[in-house]
């Protein structure tokens, strides 16, 4: 059997251990990107394909004679037609769990970033400022605590979950929203309620036609005055306009997002280039710690190893 990996770059492998997944298979052929033109090419001779963003859609799907799986190095599986692997019968497995510390711990360096005023306390210190100042500190603006402050969840499977149990730890109240567009369950808030009584809102919840936009400039305004605003989801789940509008009118105490709607964002991005202090960006890397990225090659191989075994696991379709 043949094993092809479409976009191996996407997980920048160079400081990865590949061993555990070149030993599913006897031949791998592995490419940097993934390239829409020759992915037809690159499948023709593949039992099994493995693709983090590389699309297959159902022209690429059909025209693979020989494929038996797909493999996604992702929990999102938006880049595979599901639709054309399942008229195949051809089994689509994902990557589940391979990234909640990382992407949770990532969440609060956001967060304490924002609340603490870390960004501002360097470069306050950077400029010198520390070292002329009259007193052992150097205050500025007012540093709050998370302590006592309510985080309101939209999206309570294992990240969400994850992000609840530090909350906790930081001795904050934790709210759930109720799932967008599916039925209310016991314990868990309308999502306008929960808008209302959050200090931070946090957002876990995968991207599809009931959740674009979800926090669009009706949901920002029903956000407490002052609230933190925090995505490391989809992009595609905030309004991107609103949400700059109502960070340049102050009525949001900030905003960290690790995704944006369009990745890599266009040059001149309105959000990248806003500017404001109380806005912070990182590109789409809260999953992407080491440890994390090498579970989810750990991930892909029991996948592999599961199909070959008769037992697949972590199956879409």
């Amino acid at each position: 059997m043949r094993g092809v990996f479409l976009d191996t770059d996407s997980l920048h492998p160079q400081d990865l251990d590949l061993s555990v997944l070149e030993n599913c298979l006897p031949r791998w052929r592995f490419h940097e990107a993934g390239e829409a033109a020759d992915t037809a090419e690159r499948l023709a001779a593949a039992d099994v394909v493995v693709t983090n963003k590389a699309i297959l859609d159902a022209r690429a799907i059909d025209a693979a004679d020989r494929l038996r799986l797909i493999c996604v190095a992702a929990t999102g599986t938006d880049n595979v037609d599901l639709a054309a692997a399942a008229r195949r019968g051809i089994p689509v497995c994902n990557a589940r769990g391979y990234a909640t510390p990382s992407v949770a711990e990532h969440l609060f360096g956001l967060l304490l970033t924002l609340v603490r005023r870390l960004d501002d306390c360097r470069e306050r210190v950077r400029r010198g400022e520390w070292a002329e100042s009259r007193f052992f500190c150097l205050f500025g603006d007012p540093v709050e605590e998370l302590a006592g402050r309510t985080l309101g969840i939209v999206g309570y499977g294992e990240l969400g979950r994850a992000v609840a149990g530090i909350a906790r730890a930081f001795s904050m109240q934790v709210l759930v929203s109720q799932r967008p567009g599916g039925d209310s369950r016991p314990g868990r808030l309308p999502l306008p309620e929960l808008l209302a009584r959050s200090d931070v809102l946090s957002l876990h919840c995968p991207l599809t036609a009931a959740t674009r936009n979800l926090i669009d400039a009706d949901a920002l305004r029903s956000m407490k005055p002052g609230a933190l605003l925090i995505n490391t989801a989809r992009g595609g789940l905030v309004d991107e306009a609103a949400l700059l509008q109502a960070l340049r009118e102050g009525r949001l105490g900030g905003a960290a997002l690790d995704v944006l709607e369009q990745e890599p964002p266009p040059a001149r991005h309105a959000l990248v280039e806003a500017g404001l202090p109380n806005l912070l960006i990182t590109p789409h890397v809260a999953w992407a710690s080491r440890a994390a990225r090498q579970r989810l090659i750990g991930e892909i191989a029991a996948n592999i190893r599961a199909f070959l075994d008769g037992r697949p696991r972590n199956r879409v379709v």
